[in-house]
């Protein structure tokens, strides 16, 4: 029997809950289907792209509570700490949600929707940076920093790849440290192009 009230929002929840619990490759209209109690084609009516069109509307939404994560963590904070609270929550939402952070585009996308879920995303990280005094142009070069120290990290944790026996908390503490100290020292004009 139909699930009542399915919605393109409520097929990209059963989506997710998949991809939590089976990974992404587990992603099949047919698995989304069974999960929301319908036939497959009954998807259609919600995600009339099919697969690549769900597959897109799972990465706007991760992309969006993303965002939404680092938005809540660095409220209220500013300079190291905000920095230091956006990196923290990036980790735990990287690590608590592995496989669907796996469907964070990593690459700007041609598509409206996503672009700006992504915008707002980076728009966190450059409003944090706001402290730092930098030019423009620096912020751009910062929030890169942030966000490949950020995906690095994660990426690394979600890897199994600190294997040795210091706690890997004790390097992400001393990561950050780094990292926030560079952002104070940070030129505070704009690097000429080149």
């Amino acid at each position: 029997m139909p699930r009542v009230g399915l919605t393109p929002d409520s097929v990209v929840t059963h989506a997710l809950g998949l991809i939590d619990e089976q990974g992404p490759d587990a992603l099949t209209l047919a698995a989304v289907a069974a999960r929301a109690g319908v036939a497959t084609p009954s998807l259609y009516k919600h995600v009339a792209g099919g697969l690549a069109e769900l597959r897109r509307l799972v990465a706007v939404r991760v992309t969006e509570e993303l965002g939404a994560r680092l938005a809540r963590a660095a409220l209220g904070r500013s300079g190291d700490e905000a920095v230091e609270a956006v990196l923290r929550a990036y980790h735990a939402y990287a690590t608590e949600y592995p496989h669907r952070y796996s469907s964070l585009p990593q690459a700007p996308q041609p598509d409206d929707e996503l672009t700006r879920a992504a915008a707002e995303l980076v728009g966190v990280i450059v409003a944090v940076l706001h402290d730092y005094g930098l030019p423009d142009r620096e912020v751009i070069h910062a929030a890169r920093t942030v966000r490949s120290v950020a995906h690095g990290f994660a990426s690394l944790s979600i890897a199994g790849a600190f294997q040795l026996a210091e706690d890997p908390a004790v390097t992400q503490a001393r990561l950050i440290g780094m990292l926030t100290g560079g952002l104070r020292a940070w030129p505070k004009a704009a690097a000429p192009e080149g």
